[in-house]
């Protein structure tokens, strides 16, 4: 009787509704779906760094929600309190909102934060234009979350989250982005710089290698540097970022000398013409690169230019 009752007891019938379903419409009933969830229970990802502009491109978008809908899903996770994070899908929801949505069509996944943190970065590096202080910011999130997956022993026995022992999260990274591993460690530094600074070369006013050297200064030093930057409207070259960059591991530099620095007059140096990008930017189609727009504008002086040769020559 005994045993009887022990084989009764190792009977687990979770639901009533399992002794008619299939393992075929219980697999089915976990797997993962689409789901029509409101715009306003889904909060974004927190430090998501890629930027969320509304610019032609995004009125464009939500022109085409409103007339056709959103075709590729989103992917949110649950939040522990109640309603979704966005992962992948910051640019189509905010398209939604433009277009007078209420809901968006997501794929609801469970992640961890390091998961989640890889697929946010890997999804939106592939956008056709990203800025440097994006793709700094990027690089370090998805970085930190390899490095976190690396110490996780039910991962991977190696340190570094890689069946290779001798691969790191940093090799890792380079690869999938076709980039070197000191190219990825240059991007990381940029996120040192001050916003105001780091706009700057998201504006191409400040060239990269110069911006990396200038992300080793302290805070107060680069304040001082775009006060005067603002002030005697000039940007320091690679050789002058690294002198900045050497007083500053010295402790000798400070708001006069970076001035000092700043005003020299730099070999060869001419006077440049600059022309506010708002100003041009509207004449030219929106895939122009910045070589095919100097070209342009080249070849229409050169027009200008011969037909006034040829007015003076009447």
């Amino acid at each position: 009787m005994a045993a009887k009752e022990d084989r009764l007891a190792s009977i687990k019938l979770t639901k009533v509704d399992d002794l008619f379903s299939t393992e075929e419409s219980r697999t089915d009933s976990r797997r993962e779906k689409v789901m029509d969830i409101p715009l306003a229970d889904i909060s974004d990802f927190p430090g998501h760094p890629f930027k969320v502009r509304a610019d032609e491109a995004m009125l464009e978008m939500a022109d085409s929600v409103k007339q056709y809908g959103v075709l590729v899903p989103g992917l949110v996770r649950p939040k522990v309190g109640g309603g979704y994070e966005m992962v992948s899908g910051h640019r189509r929801k905010k398209a939604s909102e433009l277009a007078g949505m209420e809901k968006i069509p997501c794929l609801v996944r469970e992640l961890d934060d390091d998961q989640a943190t890889i697929i946010m970065v890997d999804s939106n590096l592939q956008r056709e234009y990203i800025s440097p202080s994006e793709k700094a910011f990027a690089y370090k999130l998805k970085l930190e979350a390899m490095n976190r997956q690396g110490q996780r022993t039910d991962l991977t026995r190696s340190q570094v989250g890689n069946k290779s022992p001798a691969k790191k999260s940093s090799e890792m990274l380079a690869e999938q982005m076709g980039e070197s591993k000191n190219q990825i460690f240059r991007y990381v530094r940029l996120t040192e710089l001050a916003p105001s600074i780091l706009e700057m070369v998201d504006e191409k006013r400040i060239a990269f290698n110069p911006a990396v050297e200038l992300s080793y200064l302290a805070e107060k030093e680069q304040q001082a540097l775009f006060d005067t930057m603002q002030a005697e409207d000039c940007t320091p070259s690679q050789a002058q970022a690294q002198r900045m960059k050497k007083l500053s591991q010295d402790g000798r530099l400070n708001v006069d000398v970076i001035f000092s620095i700043l005003t020299e007059e730099k070999p060869n140096q001419k006077e440049k013409m600059s022309i506010q990008r708002e100003r041009i930017d509207r004449f030219f189609p929106r895939d122009f690169s910045e070589k095919q727009k100097e070209d342009l504008i080249v070849q229409l002086l050169e027009g200008w230019y011969k037909k006034r040769q040829r007015e003076h020559e009447r």
